[in-house]
């Protein structure tokens, strides 16, 4: 792919804001063990007590690679990677997950075959393969799956059912590809006309009809055992600046904070999602650093974490965007994130100098043992949940096409339509 094809997934990377992550239910907190039930019993501390330091800074990395097949030989995996194919750059970093975008799809066997060989090729611990499957506006499999209508459309609905049938049915359409993981719903409140990013992604620009539609969907997507990430916090709804090519700052005060932006968040929390990705954005009224959230304790750990009481899995929006990478290089970018309380690192802009630096970093003790574990823990148990960890999943052509642009899919997309209007 050439620097224009390059730029395109640079300035696209999270479906034009987010990049990155549901369980099926209740996102389960860190495993802990009880004195009743030892490691070894317990397939998540099995797994963390089985991998080397290398492996674990792997299990926290999600790039996109190249190719429709994992076998693929590409000059692009080999100038960022070290490594000419898929299954290579794998193998290399001990990667946690992949994500796809469209120049990785192509047709629905190829697609299963793909996602089937990258699983292969992962031999510590099954992958998650991730997407930017919003509906609408940021649809990156929309080549094969049944074109539902966007978040604005299903907010104009009024109806939660519908939010949640939707996501549901496309859940099941990624699972049936190979994908286990959605970064969505987007859960920013749409307030700003002006806003050049979020726009018609969002459900709305009430947080309260917001909040009812993002806990919809992330209860669809559990029904249909696909991981689902609510983005992007703390809110990227009241900013005239795109994160991908500058720093937004959002001027809300902390009651406005709590009044506009966090109640979807609070929603999804509830409703047991899996993952929250984090923005590219600065809330000095949040943190008066100047960092970006995704770069943010105070927000990420001491908001999100301890103040909201997340427990599942936070990922960074996607680290190649202009908006994180203005004070930093790549490889402290990546450290500081996971030192602000990050689990997945999406999409580094060079991930040979990102892994390096986590493991550095983890090596002299300034990323502790017990942080990496945390975060390993977490990726793990959000893999458990979804019945990836054991056993890696293999997805059937033959079932994808009975799956895909079903006649039911086909009909809840035209109800959405209609009721929308």
């Amino acid at each position: 792919m050439g620097t224009a094809g390059l730029l395109v997934i640079a300035l696209t990377a999270c479906g034009g804001g987010g990049g990155a992550a549901p369980t099926g239910g209740k996102a389960a907190p860190p495993a802990q063990t009880t004195p009743a039930q030892s490691p070894s019993q317990d397939p998540v501390e099995r797994a963390l007590s089985k991998l080397r330091v290398e492996e674990k800074v792997g299990q926290l990395f999600m790039p996109v690679l190249y190719g429709t097949a994992a076998d693929t030989v590409s000059g692009e995996n080999q100038a960022r990677y070290g490594a000419q194919t898929p299954a290579k750059v794998i193998a290399k970093y001990h990667l946690g997950g992949v994500i796809l975008f469209p120049h990785n799809v192509k047709g629905v066997d190829q697609v299963v075959g793909l996602t089937n060989g990258l699983q292969r090729a992962s031999k510590e611990v099954p992958l998650l393969v991730g997407t930017d499957q919003e509906n609408g506006l940021v649809s990156r499999m929309s080549a094969l799956m049944t074109d539902f209508p966007g978040a604005s459309q299903i907010g104009a609905t009024k109806d939660p059912d519908l939010s949640r049938a939707v996501a549901k049915a496309t859940g099941a359409e990624l699972r049936a590809l190979g994908v286990n993981l959605d970064f969505a719903p987007v859960a920013d409140v749409n307030v700003n006309p002006s806003n050049p990013v979020i726009g018609p992604r969002a459900f709305g620009d009430d947080p309260g009809r917001v909040a009812t539609m993002v806990a919809a969907a992330v209860k669809g997507f559990g029904d249909a055992k696909v991981a689902a990430t609510a983005k992007h916090f703390p809110g990227h709804g009241d900013t005239d600046v795109d994160s991908h090519t500058g720093l937004p700052v959002i001027k809300h005060t902390k009651a406005e904070w709590e009044k506009i932006d966090a109640p979807p968040f609070k929603a999804a929390i509830e409703a047991g999602v899996d993952a929250v990705m984090s923005a590219h954005i600065v809330f000095p009224k949040l943190d008066p650093s100047g960092d970006p959230a995704t770069l943010s304790k105070p927000i990420l750990t001491g908001l999100l974490r301890q103040k909201l009481g997340f427990t599942g899995v936070i990922s960074t929006d996607a680290l190649n965007m202009a908006g994180v990478r203005k004070k930093y290089d790549d490889g402290e970018i990546a450290v500081r994130a996971v030192l602000a309380g990050a689990d997945l690192l999406l999409m580094p802009n060079d991930l040979p100098k990102a892994y390096q630096a986590v493991l550095a970093a983890v090596k002299s003790g300034r990323i502790s043992q017990q942080r990496l574990n945390e975060s390993v823990t977490r990726l793990l148990t959000l893999k458990q949940a979804n019945g990836l960890l054991t056993k890696a999943p293999a997805a059937s052509a033959e079932e994808a096409a009975g799956v895909l642009r079903s006649a039911e899919h086909r009909k809840l997309a035209a109800q959405v339509n209609r009721a929308a209007h």
